[in-house]
């Protein structure tokens, strides 16, 4: 527990050194921009005002919106979260990335993530929360790379927990394990800790502040501040009927699922909420890129069910769910604030996936990943409205659970193959996803051509992996 309160309430200081320090000068003179990603787990697209939510409140989510610019057409990395956050990181989609699921599978040591590329440039780097790409030991343990301060969950069954009795921190440069406040929320802790972070910068070193929440996935339990404005005064739920979640199963038991699931949205909007006042408060907004986002569509799991997902209408106007290729699985929320750069307002139809997230940063903080394999593209053209902005041949996923599933995108014109580990060639279905966003019309039959071609593309898009083959 004593690094955990002296991450959350005692001044610290990260010392460069070496060839970092002069990094750290050359590029302060620069004024490199501060980046702040911020990651939601498990949170559908329709949760979030600005994309259509009605009942769930996100008015500082909503603001970054104003502030800046809301993608429409952006996607995750995978449809369960380590992949997602693989792609992200390394800028490779899950036909190339080496974590293509769940399972602790850890990151290749020979591919440099986002916190490696920018430290090169002097950045200070830091993560708290959920992390999910290799445990301690591995190849992919924080401290192994280029994080400067960890406070989180490496397993990422860990992370279904809202009041865990232990973190795992970087301390001293080791990873170690320590027990939290009697009483806390892991969430909470993780904010507390990304705003004294932010409250000891320099403005002069630039940072890269990752902060990546476990929720609203899975386990709906959440502090009574933010549940009881979705209770009536007897104390029921406002959003009957609910179905409770019982005790004695994986997640926590909770009477009031949908009361609870729109309580931990909110909460992750009064988190956001303090992660910008600090901001502000440390003359860093100005400077300072805010990204946010989800890993993956919304869950049914710990007692949500389709009924809830449908009442909230968490999915948007998409069909599907976390562990689905179809757009409610993939598609999120992706907004980006750069004040100065990003016009205020403003929203963009490029089609991007997570991938994209770091040749984009690396442009902007001019880091070196000539031959760095990546699949992504640089959108900085998009933010800035200068120059021409390069356009995607194709977004390709694969996912190896329910059978194992794999999609690909070119323009509006999207296939999904279901059950490839009986058969990688099974037939596919073809959705125009521009005039049928909901995926409700088969049209390989009627488009036959157009299916095969994109079919021999799917087909040649990913390369062998020794833990995740169909």
């Amino acid at each position: 527990m004593k690094k955990i309160i002296h991450l959350l309430g005692l001044s610290f200081l990260i010392l460069a050194c070496g060839d970092n320090a002069k990094h750290q000068e050359e590029k302060s003179q620069k004024s490199m921009p501060n980046i702040v990603f911020i990651m939601a787990d498990d949170l559908g697209i329709g949760d979030i005002g600005v994309y259509g939510q009605n009942i769930i409140k996100t008015p500082n989510i909503d603001q970054l919106a104003t502030n800046g610019m809301k993608f429409e057409n952006f996607y995750a990395g995978s449809t369960v979260c380590a992949p997602s956050r693989a792609a992200l990181l390394t800028g490779q989609h899950t036909g190339n990335t080496e974590v293509r699921g769940n399972g602790e599978f850890p990151l290749n040591p020979d591919k440099k993530i986002i916190p490696e590329i920018l430290k090169e440039q002097g950045y200070t780097t830091a993560m708290y929360g959920k992390w999910g790409l290799g445990l301690a030991g591995s190849t992919g343990s924080p401290e192994k790379r280029d994080w400067d301060e960890f406070l989180g969950h490496l397993h990422h069954v860990d992370a279904h927990y809202q009041q865990p009795d232990s973190l795992d921190v970087i301390e001293n440069g080791l990873l170690t394990k320590e027990k939290t406040p009697p009483n806390s929320y892991a969430n909470e802790l993780f904010t507390d800790a990304a705003v004294n972070f932010i409250e000891e910068r320099k403005k002069n070193v630039p940072f890269f502040l990752y902060l990546s929440f476990t929720i609203p996935h899975a386990e709906l339990v959440v502090p009574n501040t933010y549940i009881e404005p979705h209770l009536n005064k007897d104390g029921s739920s406002k959003y009957e009927p609910e179905k409770a979640w019982p005790e004695g199963r994986h997640y926590g038991s909770q009477e009031y699922p949908k009361a609870a699931y729109a309580a931990l949205v909110e909460s992750i909007d009064a988190y956001v909420g303090k992660v910008i006042t600090q901001l502000k408060k440390q003359g860093l907004e100005e400077n300072t890129i805010v990204i946010f986002t989800s890993d993956n569509g919304t869950h049914l799991e710990g007692g949500r069910r389709q009924a809830d997902v449908d009442f909230f209408r968490s999915s948007g106007d998409y069909r599907g769910v976390k562990r689905d290729l179809y757009e409610g699985g993939i598609k999120e929320p992706f907004i980006v604030q750069w004040p100065g750069v990003v016009e205020a307002g403003s929203t963009s139809n490029f089609k991007g996936a997570f991938w994209d997230v770091y040749p984009t940063l690396a442009e902007i903080t001019e880091a070196k990943i000539k031959g760095n394999s990546i699949d992504g593209l640089s959108f900085l053209p998009t933010l800035t409205g200068k120059g021409n902005q390069e356009q995607h041949e194709y977004l390709y996923w694969e996912f190896h659970e329910f059978g194992g599933k794999q999609a690909l995108l070119q323009e509006d014109w999207k296939v999904i193959r279901l059950n490839v580990n009986e058969n990688p060639n099974a037939p596919v279905a073809l959705f125009n996803i521009e005039s049928d966003p909901g995926e409700q019309t088969n049209l390989a039959e009627e488009y036959p051509q157009k299916t095969l071609e994109l079919s021999q593309l799917m087909n040649s898009v990913r390369t062998p992996n020794k833990n995740f083959n169909f």
